[in-house]
């Protein structure tokens, strides 16, 4: 399998896994092509079995949170951080800087990831450090 091959021949610290996911009447599916494509895997099956292969990081973005800036999505988050032994990037649904605090306390995301509230200046990153830092969230300054 791909992961296996990419893990033995790199190394697993070179593998970023990316997992598009949404929830689906309380379970969480994979999707391909960008979200538009939907499968019958389930997020969280997936997601270990990938980190058993050799996966080194997993990128989980929550298609259902994506761009909605009401905050990421917590639950698969920690199910998932909680089941394997590798990060996880929590991706989706960033909106205030109390949403970063809640993914890596309760969701217990190893870093988080976004997008349009940096483009567009919503929230300066130097100022999201200093916040993180104040309320106790390991990070570089």
């Amino acid at each position: 399998m791909l992961i296996d091959d990419l893990a033995r021949q790199f190394g697993s610290q070179c593998i970023v896994l990316a997992i598009d996911a949404r929830n689906e009447n309380g379970d969480w599916f994979v999707y391909l092509n960008g979200g538009r494509t939907p499968t019958s895997i389930k997020a969280f099956d997936w997601a270990k079995e990938a980190a058993e292969r050799g996966a080194g990081e997993i990128l989980l973005t929550s298609m259902n949170n994506d761009g909605t800036k009401n905050g990421f999505a917590l639950d698969i988050t920690k199910r998932i951080s909680e089941a394997v032994n590798i990060p996880i990037i929590a991706s989706g649904g960033a909106g205030t800087m109390q949403h970063f605090c809640d993914v890596f306390n309760d969701g217990k995301a190893d870093a988080a990831l976004a997008a349009s509230i940096f483009h567009y200046k919503e929230i300066g990153i130097p100022d999201l450090k200093r916040y993180l830092k104040e309320k106790g969230v390991e990070v570089r300054v």
